[in-house]
Order: structure tokens, then C-alpha cells, then sequence
């Protein structure tokens, strides 16, 4: 039995017609940047998250950047991260021109909220905080901290659609939500997506007019923007996708139950949400001290896996510029190190899953030499 790491095309045969039928839709209509599919697609995802302002945007990354452009954070500035995200966090500071912070992570993958005073400096301009592997952070702490200083707060949802803490969503706890619609992604496009959430109407007009080109009027070009739209036919196909979202995370749900039921390996550090979270397990990611042996082992026994993510933004070579050294963050050191993320995806078969928990209990760790 051959188990790939990931393979989208499960999902998409689950409700191919609804798919086909919304592509030919939007490919018969003429229209297809800035029309009617994604004024619905705006409309139903804010709906979905509870409400408030939805601007779909190109990508997660134009997300992510644009939400720090707009908020009027840049050079001399700092914005806290936690240290074990994608890249992609970071940069959406960078890009700017800002200044990343790294804070550790908690037992839970997420922001440590403990750390955040000792991070605090005069030059604290917002704090943003990952979502990570579709693990819900504990927010509350976190939005205390930012009301006490006079923060503004972004989530990185780009793992997290349908994520709730106590019942709320993730991306409307702060001032801005970021979400990607990359297609590996829980609501996956089929290919480059974005938006942002906000609960200020006048904040989301300012995305709409930037992402296209500054433009509020047709040649009339108010702000030096970008070019950052989600286009019709993308936007079609997500709102099939959100239709289905809450069956479809219901489906990674248990997965990550056999998993977390039925994995008694004493080598494996499994994955802890936080209590109260509802979490939809974009990745399931566990942690082995000797985390390349079981890969190599698991490989040879017929099964894919992944790592997010091997290198820590911190000591990548785009930010050698922060100057900041090897040791500085031993719980993301550790982590990227140690994560390998299982097989979980739409379509994954239980007699796979029987093959995977198997595998995996299988395995003993090497004596160290």
C-alpha cells in the first residue's frame, strides 16, 4: 500500500459536479475579476465567521502584508510573532519594512501569551499571532495584553478555517484576520487565494480600494495600491468549497481522533489543543526526538509524510539580517527538529489510517550513539 503524504483530488471528487458546474458557470458568464461570484464569496465567508467585513484578496501573503501596510506599520517599527510559523508570517512584517519579534511557542504549537511583556518595547506597534496546523490559540490573553498597550492584533488564519476559541472564530478576535485559500488549505481554492476579516466597514473599504491598484474609481487612483484580487472563477469554486467546509473539517476531526486514540507509541509526542478550542487539524503533527529515522522508516514501509517546517523563519537565510543566532529560540529550535506531519487529508481512507497508526506504533527509536 503506497499512502502519500497529501493528495488533493479526493476532495475535489467528492463534489465534482458542484465544482464543474461553478467554473462553467463563471467561464460562460464573461466576467471574471471583481464581479458577482466574489461579492457572494465575501458576503457568505463573513457570514461564516460570524459576521463583520470579508475583501478577498489575491494571496495569503498579500493578506498578511497588506493588512500591515494598511494599518500604517513599517520602518522602526515591531510586530511579535511567534517564532514556529511559515515563513510567510514574517514576511508579511518585513515587507513593510517592520521589525519581527519572535516569541516561543506553547505546548500547544501556539504564541506563548506568558512571554509577550517581556517582548514589549516602546517600538510595539501590533502583535500577530499563527493559527498554527489548525490548532486554535487561546486568544483571550492575547487580546487583554494588546488592550492594555494599545496593540493592534492580526491573526494568521491561513491553517484555520473553522477554528473556533470558546465558540468564536478564528480571525475576529483582532483587528484584522488573514486567510489563505492556497489549495492544501481546509477552504482550498484551486490555486492562489486570500482575504481578510474586519469588523471596521471603513477599514474593509480601504482593502477594497487598495487591491485594486488604489483604485475606488476606474482611473482614479487615490493611494499607490497593488494588483490583488481574487478572481471569479477562484471565488466561484470556494463558495462550493464553504458549503461543504464544516463536513470536510468534520471528516480531518476524525482522523485526528483515531490518531490521537489509537497512536501508543512511547517515541511520539502527539499534538495538545488547548481546552475549549475546536480545532480542524489542517495538519496532524507530532514530534520524535529522532524525527528523520521515522520518516526514512515510515517511507519504506509505503507512507508520505511532510515536515512544517524545517527551518525556522529566524535562521533562514532571507532574515540574516536580524542577526539573531542559533540558540536564541530553543522550543522553535527543538520543534523544527522534531514535527513530521502525518497523512491527513479528505479522502483518507480508514483502512490507510489502519496503516499509518500501525506503521507508527510500529516504530522504536535507535540508541543514541
Amino acid at each position: 500500500m503506497e499512502i502519500r503524504a497529501n493528495r488533493l483530488d479526493r476532495a475535489f471528487y467528492l463534489h465534482q459536479a458542484e465544482y464543474e458546474e461553478a467554473a462553467l458557470r463563471v467561464l460562460r458568464s464573461g466576467r471574471y475579476v471583481l464581479g458577482d461570484e466574489l461579492n457572494r464569496f465575501e458576503k457568505e465567508f463573513a457570514a461564516y465567521l460570524g459576521g463583520g467585513h470579508c475583501v478577498g484578496l489575491a494571496s495569503g501573503l498579500d493578506a498578511l502584508w497588506i493588512t500591515f501596510r494598511l494599518l500604517g506599520i513599517g520602518k522602526g517599527d515591531e510586530v511579535i510573532v511567534q517564532g514556529n510559523t511559515y515563513i510567510a508570517s514574517v514576511m508579511g512584517i518585513t515587507l513593510n519594512e517592520a521589525t519581527p519579534v519572535f516569541a516561543e511557542p506553547d505546548v500547544h504549537y501556539a504564541m506563548d501569551a506568558d512571554e509577550l511583556e517581556t517582548l514589549l518595547t516602546p517600538r510595539t506597534k501590533a502583535v500577530l499571532v499563527t493559527h498554527l496546523y489548525g490548532m486554535m490559540t487561546k486568544m483571550q490573553p492575547i487580546v487583554d495584553f494588546c488592550r492594555k498597550h494599545g496593540l493592534y492584533l492580526v491573526e494568521d488564519c491561513a491553517q484555520a478555517h473553522g477554528c473556533k476559541d470558546e465558540g468564536k472564530a478564528a480571525g475576529t478576535f483582532g483587528d484584522v484576520g488573514c486567510f489563505s485559500f492556497y489549495p492544501t488549505k481546509n477552504l482550498g481554492a484551486f490555486g492562489d487565494g486570500g482575504a481578510v476579516w474586519t469588523s471596521s466597514k471603513e477599514l474593509a473599504e480601504r482593502f477594497r480600494v487598495f487591491r485594486n491598484y488604489g483604485s475606488e474609481k476606474k482611473y482614479h487612483n487615490c493611494v499607490q495600491g497593488a494588483n490583488s484580487r481574487l478572481d471569479e472563477l477562484q471565488a466561484a469554486l470556494l463558495r462550493v468549497k464553504l458549503r461543504h467546509l464544516d463536513s470536510l473539517n468534520e471528516q480531518k476531526r476524525q482522523i485526528a481522533v483515531r490518531y490521537l486514540q489509537e497512536i501508543h507509541n512511547p517515541a511520539i509526542v502527539l499534538p495538545k489543543p488547548a481546552i475549549g478550542t475546536e480545532n480542524v487539524w489542517h495538519q496532524f503533527v507530532i514530534c520524535c526526538r529522532q524525527r528523520d529515522t521515522l520518516a526514512a522508516f515510515l517511507k519504506e514501509r509505503g507512507i508520505g509524510t511532510q515536515i512544517h517546517y524545517p527551518i525556522p523563519p529566524h535562521l533562514a537565510e532571507a532574515y540574516r539580517y536580524l542577526n539573531i543566532e542559533k540558540g536564541t529560540l530553543p522550543k522553535t529550535e527543538i520543534l523544527a527538529e522534531q514535527v513530521l506531519s502525518l497523512p491527513s487529508y479528505i479522502g483518507l481512507t480508514p483502512e490507510e489510517q489502519s496503516e499509518i497508526i500501525r506503521a507508527i506504533n510500529d516504530f522504536s527509536l535507535e540508541k543514541d550513539i
